[in-house]
């Protein structure tokens, strides 16, 4: 079966700083490796890999490939992840499990870009490039070369200016990450601010 769009959640670290692996942390009601792929699922990405490393745990929807260089930084994740794709996915979408306010519109976008034309496309918000980030297969090779240490397509993104198509996501979410306790709190607290019913002034 031909697969164009795969999705690759990059979900190993410890969060050392959270003092528990992100991919566990509950949010909205449900694990943060699960919302993430979900949003890629939704977004229209089949197969869907997750790297794991810090937590070893079962994901439904994905396929889980667990990166026992984990500690050596994201680059080592991303090599993983990609190397793990089926050889007929043509491009991949990149998300991190840390950033739960990102909607499955901009995944949508990724693809809908790639679709007309785009090799690389990346999701902006305040027309800052963050994620996630699209990268077509012929690229793979070159982006894993250069995702050495703790960083991940980043260089590459760099190195390659005129390949990045920028998809403007702010209506459809951000790209706000969990790094800390107090990271965690606020999100929690913003996510239950959105849930609030709006209440309707009565007619007099």
């Amino acid at each position: 079966m031909r697969s164009e769009s795969a999705g690759l959640l990059l979900a190993a670290g410890s969060g050392s700083r959270l003092g528990t692996p992100k991919a566990l942390l509950e949010f909205r009601g449900e694990r943060l490796v699960d919302r993430g792929v979900r949003l890629l699922r939704l977004g229209g990405c089949h197969p869907v890999v997750v790297v794991l490393g810090a937590a070893t745990v079962q994901v439904r929807g994905a396929v889980a490939v667990r990166n026992p260089r984990w500690r050596s930084g994201m680059g080592s994740s991303l090599r993983a992840g990609l190397d793990t794709l089926p050889g007929h996915v043509e491009r991949v979408v990149i998300a991190l499990v840390d950033q739960p306010f990102i909607g499955s519109e901009a995944v949508e976008r990724l693809i809908g870009a790639a679709r007309d034309g785009a090799s690389v496309a990346v999701a902006t918000y305040g027309g800052e490039p963050r994620n996630p980030v699209l990268i077509a297969r012929e690229h793979f090779a070159e982006v894993a070369a250069l995702a050495v240490g703790d960083v991940g397509a980043r260089p590459f993104l760099r190195a390659h200016p005129e390949l990045v198509v920028e998809i403007p996501c702010d209506d459809v979410g951000d790209p706000s990450d969990i790094d800390t306790p107090a990271d965690l709190t606020a999100s929690r607290a913003r996510a239950a601010r959105a849930a609030r019913p709006t209440s309707v002034p009565r007619r007099g």
